[in-house]
């Protein structure tokens, strides 16, 4: 072999004849199955290959190949071996001058044939799948450093080389799945483990990917996906896109992700478990490309996630419009719990895409979402609702709001102009969104999240009579000229929204609550002394309102409405520390825990709590009183002359063309009855008693 490789050093000339020698007698020993010499042949062929670096190893570089090709296509597993370590050795040279006449079609066929190898014996078949993905290792290596590295990227080489290397991933997973969690390979394990080997080959191929071909090596991952059923359970696609966007160049983040939409696209119509396993994975790719560039995709993600929310609420309509007794119904139920998983899903990727925003970038996609809420008045909206019916128009009402909170969730702006701009708060505050308690209860979130710019919302959790609010610790600013000017514009719409909101029948304690809230918030945020009156205004008209009850409502939201009231009155009143309104509250608050605890947050929304009969009889002293409020405050130097002037919803068109009761009635009777608010004598006037009955009271 020393002479030898001295002759063909000294030589170089005469390396083809000396390959091609080689290569003749090894072809025969490989017919007649003589190991020993095809052993001797290839050690020489290895070696020469090594030694020599001159140009004339060219045509000894292919009766090289041609022996490893022959080596790879017998039967024997130890041939097939001894080839593809004679080849890795080969790709690991670095040649002078690149060949543009060689192609690796053979080998990356036969090394992906390796890979899914079903030799009967487990250790030879682990050998085998080994070797493929060492040679698939190989050719990429050799390819992308040479010249003609475009040709290995051609989707007829994607698609062998890239299932080849998730078959063999996604076997150890599936053993790993049953025998619980890895351990951390060691250098052995990596050697001897195909699915180490095969991701590590994975990530050094992706990591090697431009932006011309980058479409070309994730494609063939959705196809094995789709092949294999791997999208429900999706853990092993979630590890396969994790690596992907780890491994590829954070640049071409948003080129995943579009193949990622439009995988979606196309399976828009499969099963719910599939469409929400690649919702999964979508976010998972979406966390890791929020950090770096997300690209131009951002609206196309919104987008097309909206669409496929539309889509899943559209197919969970039908099915329950379709479903029929029996065990159809079950089956009905079972599928219409799955869209539910598809709509959590697509919330999840929503809030967490937009959370990861930056502000200028979130206050655009706040106003796109609030764009599809199908809303009266608004044709703008994109959303295709006709085959929804009302019961699916809700159901997407109460996902997009879902969506839209989580993406305000932590969302500051500096004015709330910023924050609820005219075209978001219309739509937001529409009666079309008041029609069910959840999507009341949504509305009412989401404006928190606008409003609170300070993080007080957790002090004000709950609705009771706090103590000393000052114990709260309550963060707060001086009112700027631009809060002040939008409450001139806006305050009379918020407060509407806050006044019907507390009178709709179908309201639970979370409702209250989040009413409560939202005064509390107001008076924080944006209150001036002017708001502060309209705000006490309010208080009192809900208060007339509970106890005319021209709504009828039952005897627990007329307590609850009291509750409301005494709570924020008592939260109020702290908040601009004027003494006598301070002991009017308290005063009202004590005697009603005597003799009226049911017009007390901590009584009525207990279990159990007992109810009046009726509220005709009650003493003056258990209301808070207008009169009493006014002296108050018009001694502290506060312009109390609205005060006498009750307060009266705003009527907009909508509401004499919804299908919602009007309120149009409710107003021309507070005008006629209330003048001078609650009256001064001891009990309730008799007039008060017989509107209630002709109002069949």
């Amino acid at each position: 072999m020393e002479k030898l490789t001295f002759y063909a050093v000294s030589a170089p000339e005469k390396l083809d004849r000396i390959g091609s020698y080689l290569a003749e007698r090894l072809s025969r020993d490989v017919v007649r199955h003589r190991s020993g010499y095809v052993l001797i042949a290839m050690e020489a062929l290895d070696q020469l290959l090594m030694a020599c670096h001159s140009q004339s190893i060219k045509p000894f570089v292919e009766s090289f190949l041609h022996m490893v090709a022959k080596l790879l296509e017998s039967g024997e597993p130890k041939l097939q071996v001894l080839g593809t370590n004679s080849f890795v050795k080969f790709a690991n040279i670095e040649e002078d001058t690149p060949s543009y006449h060689r192609r690796y079609d053979f080998f990356v066929s036969r090394f992906s044939a390796m890979c899914h190898s079903c030799h009967s014996d487990p250790e030879t078949r682990t050998e085998i799948r080994i070797a493929g993905i060492r040679g698939i290792q190989g050719v990429v290596r050799k390819t992308v450093n040479d010249e003609l590295r475009a040709t290995i990227w051609e989707p007829q080489h994607m698609d062998k080389i890239v299932p080849s290397l998730l078959f063999n991933m996604q076997k150890i997973e599936e053993v790993d799945s049953r025998i619980g969690p890895p351990p951390s390979p060691s250098a052995a394990d990596k050697e001897e483990n195909p699915a180490v080997l095969a991701e590590n080959c994975f990530r050094e191929l992706l990591g090697r990917a431009t932006f011309g071909n980058m479409n070309n090596a994730v494609r063939p991952v959705f196809a094995h996906l789709d092949h294999h059923k791997l999208w429900d359970p999706n853990e092993f696609a979630v590890h396969c896109f994790k690596i992907i966007m780890y491994s590829i160049q954070a640049q071409y983040s948003h080129h995943v992700i579009q193949e990622i939409l439009g995988h979606l696209d196309a399976r828009k119509k499969d099963f719910p478990r599939v469409r929400a396993g690649i919702i999964q994975v979508l976010l998972e790719a979406v966390a890791i490309a929020a950090k770096g560039s997300i690209g131009p995709t951002v609206l196309e993600v919104f987008n097309t996630l909206l669409k496929h929310l539309r889509l899943s609420v559209e197919f969970e309509a039908n099915d329950l419009q379709g479903g029929s007794v029996g065990s159809a119904n079950l089956n009905t139920n079972a599928k219409d719990s799955d869209e539910k998983i598809v709509q959590n899903a697509i919330i999840q990727t929503i809030g967490f895409f937009g959370s990861n925003l930056p502000d200028y970038q979130r206050s655009e996609i706040m106003m796109f979402i609030m764009g599809k809420v199908p809303v009266f008045g608004t044709s703008t909206h994109t959303l295709d609702i006709s085959q929804l019916g009302d019961l699916g128009t809700r159901r997407i009402q109460i996902m997009l709001l879902r969506s839209l909170l989580m993406v305000t969730s932590g969302y500051k702006a500096k004015t709330i102009v910023t924050a609820l701009p005219g075209s978001f708060l219309d739509p937001l505050l529409s009666p079309s969104l008041m029609e069910d308690y959840e999507l009341r209860q949504l509305v009412l979130e989401v404006m928190h999240n606008l409003m609170d710019r300070h993080d007080n919302r957790a002090k004000l959790r709950g609705i009771r009579i706090i103590p000393d609010v000052a114990d709260l610790k309550i963060k707060r600013e001086k009112i700027c000229r631009q809060d002040t000017s939008f409450m001139k514009k806006n305050g009379q719409q918020l407060y509407r929204h806050i006044y019907l909101g507390c009178k709709e029948e179908d309201n639970v304690q979370k409702n209250y609550e989040l009413l409560y809230t939202s005064l509390a918030l107001i008076t924080i945020e944006l209150a001036n002394e002017e708001v502060v009156i309209d705000l006490i205004r309010l208080a009192i008209a809900l208060q007339d309102s509970a106890i005319i009850n021209e709504d009828n409502l039952p005897m627990f939201h007329r307590c609850g409405i009291m509750a409301l009231v005494a709570a924020y009155l008592n939260f109020v009143s702290q908040m601009i520390a004027v003494p006598a309104f301070c002991q009017h509250v308290s005063k009202v608050i004590e005697i009603r825990t005597m003799e009226a605890p049911y017009f007390l947050p901590e009584h009525i929304f207990r279990d159990k709590c007992k109810l009046p009969k009726s509220l005709e009889k009650h003493d003056k002293n258990l209301y808070f009183l207008t009169n009493k409020i006014a002296e108050s405050l018009g001694g502290s130097g506060y312009s109390v002359e609205r005060l006498s002037v009750p307060y009266v919803p705003q009527v907009t068109d909508e509401d004499r063309l919804s299908r919602r009761k009007s309120i149009v009635d409710t107003v021309s009777i507070q005008v006629d009855i209330l003048p001078n608010s609650i009256p001064s004598d001891d009990v309730i006037p008799t007039d008060w008693k017989n509107r209630k009955r002709k109002s069949g009271v």
